[in-house]
């Protein structure tokens, strides 16, 4: 998988009325959101891209969440959240649906090339192989967790950053920032 067509998200909650309210969004209703959102993902995204997208996708019938992600670039792979109902009922609009993954992509830049994301819907304190370096993505938060500049994890919901999804190149800008030690002198 080639990181330039690799994205992360995390929380739109399409078709949810109250979460404009429970997150303050800047919309007026449940159709300006879901237009906007889809309007964002597609600025960035492409047809062949792959969204790794950490859950709470949609609030909504089954039909609406179909209706939904046939406007959406990109094949989506969904971690659950607490609210993935219409989801579940609709495995087909995934290219799958875990629970919790991991992944490792190629980046030179990373210990032996290989750059080891562990991605879940709620935020964890310690995750596998963070001790090494390997990076924690989640949402569920809504931007209510203050991040932490000393641990290689951050909250990648689309309340976080302007109703986007972010690139690795993007996640890899906000890591970079981060002030980790390793604790055993060692770096992923």
């Amino acid at each position: 998988m080639n990181t330039t067509q690799v994205w992360f998200t995390s929380d739109h909650h399409f078709g949810h009325k109250n979460i404009i309210e429970y997150s303050k969004r800047p919309f007026a209703d449940v159709q300006e959101m879901d237009a906007e959102m889809i309007k964002r993902w597609n600025e960035k995204v492409g047809n062949n891209d792959h969204v790794f997208h950490l859950g709470d996708f949609a609030l909504c019938s089954t039909n609406k969440l179909r209706e939904i992600r046939q406007q959406l670039n990109g094949k989506i792979h969904l971690i659950n959240g607490n609210h993935e109902s219409a989801a579940q009922d609709c495995p087909d609009c995934f290219e799958w649906i875990k629970d919790y993954y991991e992944l490792t992509l190629a980046d030179a830049d990373a210990s032996r090339g290989q750059r080891h994301l562990v991605l879940f819907h709620y935020a964890m304190r310690v995750w596998n192989a963070s001790h090494y370096g390997a990076w924690h993505l989640y949402g569920h938060s809504h931007a209510s967790l203050p991040d932490d500049d000393k641990a290689l994890s951050f909250d990648i919901g689309v309340d976080c950053h302007d109703f986007y999804p972010l690139s690795y190149a993007e996640v890899k800008t906000i890591m970079d920032k981060k002030n980790w030690t390793p604790p055993f002198g060692l770096r992923n």
